[in-house]
């Protein structure tokens, strides 16, 4: 059974940083592509980044970019989402998929991540 636990949540300060995990377990890391997306109140859920390919190819979504940054570890199958100068806007439930095909169709139950000004 494929699972996806995040973890690494909390509050932080504009300007602080927070370092997001995801757990995968009944699948391989390098199989999937991978990706980190997240739900502000009354807003749709919006992709963040994404890992995929036996390199660890990424890509972020412009309203991050340079600011987060995504990142495997193989061995733990884990996917990390290290987030820097966190601005308010990025207040939201944070949310690990995986996919092997066009859509991503396993998801993480999700983290909160609070900006306080």
């Amino acid at each position: 059974q494929v699972q996806l636990v995040e973890s690494g949540g909390g509050l932080v300060q504009a300007g602080g940083s927070l370092r997001l995990s995801c757990a995968a377990s009944g699948l391989t890391l390098s199989s999937y592509a991978m990706g980190w997306f997240r739900q502000a109140p009354g807003k749709e859920r919006e992709f963040v980044a994404s890992i995929f390919g036996s390199g660890g190819s990424t890509y972020h979504a412009d309203s991050v970019k340079g600011r987060f940054t995504i990142s495997r570890d193989n061995a733990k199958n884990t996917v990390y989402l290290q987030m820097n100068s966190l601005k308010p806007e990025d207040t939201a439930v944070y949310y690990c998929a995986a996919r092997k095909t066009s859509r991503y169709d396993v998801w993480g139950q999700g983290t909160q991540v609070t900006v306080s000004s």
